[in-house]
């Protein structure tokens, strides 16, 4: 089996990941950063969106697995002490794939550019550059309603627990394929309205943002942020491609998240 480990470079994760590599390839297993059968991310929940990010266009066969050097993470089943587990785990043990839904984000333009399209594991935010944020929101190609405020996220169900939670979203099992938009700061007076409260989209259905009075827009995908501009439209939906988890153990998704939000 070929193998990779990713880092969150601070020196606790960078020697538990030397550790892991040497422990592995004297289990004859295979370093291999460029076509990895299985990626060992080691550190936080950002490290492994780095590392999704990084074998995106490889999904179909590439499994990762989340080794935690902080605090219990919503992607990491291992923590520091289980480095031994994880290692027999591993190479003598016959995993299972859990697969997660994504978020595809297909951004066109007004000149007639090429479309931009980007996967995103937790989430996708749409911010204006200066002033209110105005957006008529589609769904289905039906328009639902024009939005005003600081901005909209758009999140998978496994990023249900991130910035959409902050934002009072919903959380979403990681097994439902859905997409969920959740309002920043929206304006809603005598004037302007909007739903005022999270929508949960099932995956047959997409989302669609127009510009209204601009068309340049700072966009997010996941912890990646840059400028876009010359918007025409921003489409949302469940993406054809899933994250494959690599489980060698049952760590339910609420024990996560009792184990993150309320647990001492």
């Amino acid at each position: 089996m070929k193998f990779t480990v990713v880092s969150k470079g601070d020196e606790k994760s960078n020697t538990l990941s030397e550790k892991i590599r040497i422990y592995l390839q004297d289990f004859d297993l295979i370093l291999d950063e460029n076509e990895p059968e299985i990626v060992i991310s080691v550190g936080g929940d950002g490290t492994l969106l780095n590392a999704f990010h990084r074998y995106s266009h490889r999904l179909r066969n590439t499994a990762f697995v989340g080794v935690h050097t902080g605090h219990l993470g919503f992607y990491a089943d291992w923590m520091p002490d289980d480095l031994e587990k994880l290692v027999i785990a591993i190479t003598k043990t016959r995993f299972q794939i859990v697969e997660y839904p994504l978020l595809e984000v297909n951004i066109s333009y007004t000149h007639g550019n090429k479309e931009s399209t980007y996967l995103a594991l937790n989430e996708a935010t749409v911010k204006s550059v200066e002033g209110t944020f105005v957006m008529d929101l589609e769904i289905k190609g039906e328009h639902f309603e024009r939005f005003r405020g600081d901005g909209l996220c758009i999140s998978t169900p496994s990023g249900s627990t991130a910035y959409n939670k902050a934002l009072g979203g919903a959380i979403i099992h990681p097994s439902l394929e859905s997409i969920q938009i959740a309002e920043m700061a929206s304006i809603n007076n005598r004037v302007f309205r909007t739903i005022g409260a999270p929508l949960i989209l099932p995956a047959h259905h997409t989302c669609r943002l127009k510009p209204v009075t601009q068309p340049d827009f700072t966009i997010g995908i996941d912890h990646i942020t840059f400028l876009q501009k010359d918007v025409a439209s921003i489409q949302f939906r469940v993406a054809d491609e899933k994250i494959r988890f690599a489980r060698f153990k049952p760590f339910p998704f609420w024990s996560r998240v009792r184990a993150s939000f309320i647990d001492e």
